[in-house]
């Protein structure tokens, strides 16, 4: 099945803090809630994906486990089922895809893990459940020498890691791969590296923001092999691309997305920011503004006495999302631009207008 980016669901960088994933969460959980969109099956999809991708984010553990492994994770939940016996190896660095990551690897002693759902299995997705080893209710390890307690209907950690040809300690089990033959993080280049018995290989394709918009093609090279890819509406700087089998060896080709920086627009996962220059009578009086997006010009109406700063947002005039239903919204931001070079007529004018508008000192609450 394929890799899901949860990232891209909730429309957030890989470097996103927990208050940007909390906050992208409540934004589009609102959206796309079922009570708000009778009838939408799309919505209400849409709606368990973004329940499914908090669920993997918003946890410490299972969003290292996520970043660790990555659209990589096949291969080490394969590793159990398509390994020989006795390929053990005994130690938890060399050949050990965890080492590192906090609760794998380490000594044994009282350890405990928990993963908390809502515990209804079916509402995750089956890649949720095959990467998480369909632990869909808290599992809890022993807090000292023996098997862990098993809750009903769930497993136990080891369990988990046993499907992936692991032991508790993060060392490679009986049905992994044996270290020499561990997979390796693939390299960037369109170079091709060795995972298991295939190959991997990864390429850059840059594009546009109005080509992440609208879906485009490119032609990457892979050794001497080109090969055209199609890039779907809403990629955005760090989508990953798979093509099953396209690397040299029969392996899979990744194609990461990078997206070039807009002189106009500003991009935050599926939505857009820009500024929106107004003259002083704009501003002033008030006005309809044409402002361009992505899919065209609209009239934003501008009331009287608009601020600097002020925004305004333009709903479903962002960006589509990627490999999911919706549009995001833009928010236009108001800089207004002041008349230079007064003649002594204009000049005189605006005293007078200064004078009848009476405007309090804007500075009284600088204490």
């Amino acid at each position: 099945m394929d890799y899901k980016d949860y990232y891209a669901v909730l429309g957030v960088p890989r470097t996103a803090s927990q208050a940007d994933i909390k906050k992208a969460f409540r934004k589009l959980a609102r959206e796309s809630h079922p009570d708000s969109n009778a009838g939408d099956a799309g919505a209400e999809r849409r709606f368990k994906e973004i329940n499914e991708a908090h669920a993997v984010l918003s946890d410490k553990d299972k969003r290292a486990l996520y970043d660790r492994l990555g659209a990589d994770w096949e291969a080490y939940a394969r590793a159990g089922a398509t390994a020989g016996a006795g390929a053990r190896t005994g130690s938890a660095g060399a050949g050990n895809p965890f080492a590192g990551f906090a609760g794998f690897g380490g000594p044994g002693g009282n350890v405990r893990y928990e993963f908390h759902t809502t515990g209804d299995a079916g509402e995750f997705s089956d890649f949720f459940n095959a990467f998480f080893g369909g632990a869909s209710q808290p599992v809890h390890e022993p807090t000292g020498p023996g098997r862990g307690r098993r809750p009903t209907g769930g497993a136990t950690f080891d369990d988990i890691l046993a499907g992936m040809g692991l032991n508790l300690d993060g060392s490679m089990g009986s049905g992994a791969y044996a270290a020499g033959n561990a997979a390796t993080a693939p390299p960037t280049g369109g170079r091709a590296s060795t995972r298991g018995r295939q190959a991997t290989a990864e390429a850059v394709a840059e594009i546009t923001l109005e080509e992440a918009y609208h879906g485009t093609t490119r032609v990457v090279d892979i050794e001497g092999k080109r090969l055209e890819v199609t890039i779907p509406k809403g990629a955005d700087t760090g989508s990953r691309i798979r093509l099953t089998g396209k690397a040299p060896g029969g392996g899979d080709l990744h194609v990461v997305i990078r997206q070039r920086p807009h002189r106009t627009f500003t991009r935050r996962g599926a939505d857009l920011e820009r500024e929106l220059p107004l003259t002083l009578g704009e501003a002033l009086l008030g006005a309809e503004v044409p402002v361009r997006t992505l899919k065209g010009r609209v009239l934003l109406t501008i009331p009287a006495g608009t601020q600097t700063g002020r925004t305004f947002r333009l709903k479903g005039q962002g960006m589509p999302k990627f490999r999911a239903e919706g549009q995001g919204d833009m928010y236009v931001k108001a800089r207004v631009i002041l008349p230079t070079d007064l003649s002594d007529d204009a000049r005189a004018a605006a005293e007078r207008l200064v004078r009848l508008a009476d405007q309090p000192d804007p500075r009284t609450r600088e204490t």
